[in-house]
């Protein structure tokens, strides 16, 4: 769209300037604008919460065209959970109504001295009083501010709830009701700003270089996806959740905060049986032609989901196996701004911590009742539920067991035992942002085989193909493509499909050595925070502890071979610093 639309909240000042070119061709957006602004920007005696953090808002350029699954963006900021870099990214319509409005990125500083909401669309940005939304949950900000909108049908709201307020320290910004920009506490840097909502009302088109190009290669594309048993009927029947038993007959699915890798009640909580008994319906982002998304229904509520994270987060990895209430856990992290998978891990290390005595209040395993009473003194930071709102990390340091903290960097494990997925762990250690599967997931090589299975107990062997998946995934978050299209198309799809929309000439090796480029920037600003290569690592449960049961017994995560041999992968030096000649080779040279 060729336009960067920048709001200063403590003056009330919106400026307009246009996008280089060369920032485009070099980082795509999304993702990759987020890590080049807050690099340049953001130096490293800014603190995460305070008034000179930036909050950057970019789609990508497939972001709101013909592409399948470009309805995406990226909220990029420094993470007041983990003092790294993070960029969250997320679907729905809000990205492609942003774009619509004619900017590429929206980059917000400073605080309001009162809580105000931004409204854009192809006349500007205007900073608009929030008082009476305060206090007020996503569903209700959102109802709210839809009826003040000139059309509602076609306006789409980013808001916190009470969550991001409180500055929780993984607060989510959810846009669309339910969709989540969740990892890393961007709603918690959103709150400190005194910003409720983002209110984007655009239905500009992007201009296509080459239509006719981009119809055929959008054609193969969907044909693709059709194919695949796992975006055709896999995903479509029984969304993310699907990937329960699999996980569970493999031995990789954690259960009561990591101390076990099988859950005796997956069939209750699996894809299956959520839609024997809470499916209403299947939804789909913008421009999806997956539908992964189940709309749900309890005896006592109604929304979206739960995904495969949310549903293992709320649910086994707490020891909890009531449906319901994992399901209404979800909603209720939706209304309140609050990150699932976060808030599941810490209220998994609260358990582990009272059942080993050393906290003396709070809920044990399995204990379905206290969860959502727990989630809600989260949000509001009331009782224990004050200290639990800064994370595992620092939940578990206060009570001086930091090793039931199940993080790296700060941010909370996803759904995957490292022990029995090893260079699933490699990724955890290594990720820019913290503990993540959606920066390299090694899931469908060492599980599903996709494109083919390899072995899931290899050390260095599958370093290569982390890092080959780091980069792509780099490039998918920075184009504005979900990364479950990946399933079907390849990044010769994708490098097409972004030849024809800019009439630049990309070829997929193209897309990877962007991909690398982002990766190192991160890297870099990470670097520059005080982070070192110890910081590569992960819980020393994970390292030292052996599993006791099911195909991974006896295993643990050899992880310092496997660092090395990512180390010398990256022409990165034995501290895991880039090494001039790489960052001349990235175009990253100081």
């Amino acid at each position: 769209m060729g336009k960067i639309a920048r709001v200063n909240l403590g003056t009330g000042q919106v400026t307009v300037q246009e996008l280089p070119r060369e920032l485009a061709t070099n980082y795509l957006g999304g993702r990759g604008f987020g890590v080049r602004f807050l690099y340049d920007e953001v130096g490293p005696s800014v603190e995460p919460l305070s008034p000179g953090n930036s909050l950057i808002f970019a789609s990508g350029p497939l972001t709101g065209t013909k592409a399948p699954t470009g309805g995406r963006f990226s909220v990029s900021t420094r993470s007041p959970l983990t003092g790294t870099v993070v960029d969250s990214n997320s679907g729905g319509k809000w990205g492609v109504r942003f774009k619509g409005t004619g900017y590429d990125a929206l980059i917000i500083t400073g605080k309001a001295a009162r809580p105000v909401w931004l409204f854009i669309d192809e006349a500007g940005v205007t900073v608009n009083d929030a008082s009476k939304l305060w206090g007020l949950d996503v569903e209700a900000t959102t109802d709210s501010l839809l009826g003040q909108v000139a059309k509602p049908a076609m306006a789409s709201v980013a808001c916190i709830g009470p969550a991001g307020e409180n500055m929780v320290r993984f607060a989510s910004i959810i846009n669309d009701r339910s969709r989540a920009v969740g990892r890393g506490g961007v709603g918690a840097v959103m709150g400190s700003k005194n910003l409720k909502a983002i209110v984007a009302s655009g239905n500009r088109k992007p201009a296509v270089a080459d239509a006719e190009g981009l119809e055929f290669i959008v054609y193969e594309s969907q044909k693709a996806l059709k194919q695949s048993p796992i975006t055709a009927i896999g995903l479509p029947r029984y969304g993310t959740a699907g990937i329960v038993h699999i996980m569970n007959k493999m031995g990789a699915f954690p259960t009561r905060n990591f101390t076990d890798c099988t859950f005796e009640h997956a069939d209750e909580v699996s894809g299956e049986a959520l839609r024997k008994r809470l499916f209403v319906k299947q939804t789909a982002c913008w421009g999806c032609p997956i539908g992964c998304t189940r709309v749900t229904k309890t005896k006592h509520s109604k929304g979206e989901g739960p995904e495969y994270e949310s549903l293992w987060a709320l649910g086994p990895e707490c020891g909890i196996h009531d449906l319901e209430v994992i399901a209404e856990a979800n909603y209720l992290c939706n209304r309140l701004g609050l990150d699932t998978i976060s808030t599941g891990v810490t209220i998994g290390c609260l358990m582990e911590l009272v059942n080993r005595g050393i906290v003396k209040e709070g809920v044990h395993f399995g204990d379905a009742g206290a969860l959502l009473a727990l989630i809600e003194d989260i949000a509001h930071r009331r009782g224990l539920g004050d200290a639990m709102a800064e994370g595992s990390r620092r939940f578990a340091e206060k009570y001086g067991a930091p090793e039931c903290a199940m993080q790296v960097k700060g941010l909370e494990l996803p759904a995957y035992e490292p022990r029995a997925m090893g260079a699933q762990g490699l990724a955890f250690a290594t990720s820019n942002r913290g503990g993540c599967h959606l920066r390299g997931n090694m899931l469908n090589p060492e599980i599903l085989g996709v494109p083919k299975l390899v072995d899931r107990f290899g050390s260095q062997d599958n370093v290569g193909l982390l890092i080959y998946h780091q980069h792509l995934a780099a490039a998918f978050d920075a184009l504005g493509v979900c990364k479950f299209a990946g399933y079907a198309n390849s990044d010769e799809h994708l490098a097409r499909m972004l030849s024809a929309v800019t009439g630049i000439q990309f070829a997929s090796q193209d897309l990877h050595l962007i991909g690398e480029r982002i990766w190192n920037l991160e890297r870099l600003y990470n670097l520059r925070e005080g982070f070192t290569c110890k910081d590569d690592t992960l819980p020393r449960r994970l390292l030292e502890e052996p599993l006791k049961q099911g195909p991974a017994k006896g295993r643990v995560v050899n992880l310092a071979p496997m660092l090395a041999e990512y180390y010398r992968f990256r022409s990165w030096n034995a501290e895991g610093v880039p090494t001039k000649e790489k960052l001349k080779q990235l175009g990253l040279e100081a």
